[in-house]
């Protein structure tokens, strides 16, 4: 019977019958396959023309939806059937049953030719994005289906679904530069009480009097009553307790001149124990004891910045560079540079810059973040794309910022030995150079290392004994280039460590100076080098 015969309606016989299910698609198969839900209604047929079930019949278009009254029959032309189930065809399972309702019959776990409208607790959970239909068998012609619209709805569909797939539950999380965002929020934050504070002081929100701040920001006397480094605040100073008497100016000045004392420029409830005793005081000079020690000034300062100039080009080189180091080494990792790389620059001006300079900024830190870079760009230098363009960017960074460096009143020893720093331990925890691993193996991710071997331990074996029994493996089996590599990582951090060290201890102690030293930070020309000196 013609599929076209159904859309005259007609008498519906009333004797009740039972229709016979669907054949299953592929009728060559020999073993017996669980019964379909039979129909609850039966189809229009012509007047006198019973309305009887084929064996033979049409598939079912996927393009008409469960909610349509009438049925086709299947193969009416007698081709042969072709196996088109859910398990042979690309997609999913296109064909529907039971389209009267009735449901499925038997309670057995089959879902073969289900139309999975929900999941099944058997199939393993398929990608939602890509709608069943799409992949359906051609609709009959007497439908007149559109089939090229169709097709391009198919493409687009599957890209539309590609697209969205990329922004799904199942995709890896976006990583976040947690420590970069934080840093950043801090610092310009403090900047902001800056400009806040020097105008409750001063009646301006940047230093004008006794000059122009060319930073655009709060002036020095500000600055080191917030917390810049400043050597006189951390310790004697020949200038300072070796002298008949001297007066600072008050953080409120205007002026070069003021009658303020050392702990009033000092803040941070600077003690009365603290305060110089002079040369001509008994006890007093360089001998003084207790002596001044606001240690913490080798900290603060790295949150602390100049003015607009100043923090404007630092945030643009942390939310750039330094956010994207922190992605690739993790957020652990960058902050111990990050720090490190800070303090360490302000120890080294401490002992070879100007005793009067008040230092502030993020540059020691930054400097160590380029660092990393550059070792990273070397690393991996058989990986970039275009490896000369990266590493003269990197290199104009560097010429730039010690040149800048250079200009009176900046400190470019606290870039020196940020960068010194962000060299060193980069040495010690970046991975091995790409031409080093093809001699030795892969270096482990940068995940902690219990995570590399022994996971095949008993899940009852924890605490120290799990541990151990990681690095051991951890160790087990390496090369001897892979040890002589790690020897030169152990070398360099304790080179650093002695370094530093030693640093602290001319700090306090010795306070030997470097009469060459100065040039490093300044250009001799119209006493520039003089400038800052007590």
């Amino acid at each position: 019977m013609a599929a076209n015969d159904y859309y005259t309606p007609s008498s519906r016989p009333e004797q009740s019958h039972t229709p016979q299910p669907y054949q299953s698609y592929h009728t060559s198969s020999p073993t017996p396959t669980p019964s379909l839900p039979a129909y609850a209604t039966q189809p229009p047929s012509r007047t006198g023309t019973q309305s009887t079930r084929h064996h033979d019949n049409d598939p079912v278009s996927p393009f008409e939806a469960p909610f349509d009254d009438h049925v086709y029959p299947m193969n009416p032309t007698g081709r042969p059937a072709q196996r088109m189930d859910s398990q042979s065809t690309i997609g999913g399972d296109s064909r529907y049953y039971g389209q009267g309702g009735g449901g499925r019959q038997d309670s057995q776990p089959s879902f073969r030719d289900d139309i999975p409208l929900q999941d099944h607790p058997g199939v393993p959970r398929k990608d939602t994005g890509t709608d069943h239909v799409y992949d359906a068998a051609e609709a009959p012609p007497h439908l007149g289906v559109n089939t090229a619209y169709n097709s391009q709805y198919n493409a687009e569909g599957r890209s539309n679904s590609r697209r969205s797939r990329g922004s799904g539950f199942g995709k890896k999380k976006r990583q976040i530069a947690w420590v970069t965002y934080a840093f950043t929020i801090a610092q310009v934050a403090v900047f902001i009480a800056e400009i806040v504070k020097n105008g409750i002081l001063t009646g301006s929100p940047i230093e004008i009097h006794p000059q122009f701040n060319p930073m655009i920001g709060p002036s020095p006397y500000v600055l080191i009553n917030m917390g810049a480094r400043f050597v006189p605040c951390m310790h004697n100073v020949q200038a300072v307790q070796g002298s008949a008497g001297i007066t600072w100016p008050c953080p409120n000045s205007t002026t070069a001149t003021g009658n303020c004392t050392l702990g009033d420029l000092c803040g941070f409830n600077f003690p009365q124990k603290w305060e110089p005793l002079f040369n001509m005081t008994a006890g007093g000079g360089m001998s003084q004891n207790p002596q001044p020690d606001q240690w913490w000034r080798f900290i603060i300062p790295m949150f602390l910045h100049a003015g607009i100039v100043h923090i404007g080009f630092n945030m643009l080189l942390q939310m750039t560079i330094g956010k994207e180091m922190e992605l690739i080494i993790g957020p652990i990792r960058y902050f111990l540079v990050y720090i490190a790389s800070g303090i360490f620059g302000f120890v080294l001006g401490g002992n070879f810059a100007a005793e009067g300079i008040a230092s502030t900024g993020a540059s020691g830190a930054l400097f160590g973040v380029i660092a990393l870079n550059l070792l990273d760009l070397i690393y991996k230098w058989d990986e970039r794309v275009s490896p000369w363009k990266d590493f003269i960017f990197i290199m104009l960074d560097i010429v730039i910022s010690f040149v800048l460096g250079l200009l009176p009143g900046l400190d470019n020893f606290s870039h020196i030995g940020g960068f010194f720093m962000g060299l060193v331990l980069g040495i010690c925890i970046l991975r091995s150079p790409n031409s080093l691993q093809k001699r030795i193996g892969q270096d482990p991710p940068y995940t902690p290392v219990n995570q590399h071997k022994g996971e095949e331990d008993n899940e009852n074996n924890a605490g120290l004994a799990k541990f151990a029994k990681a690095l051991v493996g951890f160790f087990k089996g390496r090369k001897l280039a892979w040890w002589a590599w790690w020897l030169v990582r152990v070398a360099a951090l304790v080179f650093v460590l002695i370094v530093f060290i030693l640093l602290l201890n001319n700090f306090y102690t010795y306070r030997k100076k470097c009469g060459w030293c100065k040039y490093l930070s300044c250009i001799n020309v119209n006493g520039w080098c003089s400038i800052g000196q007590l």
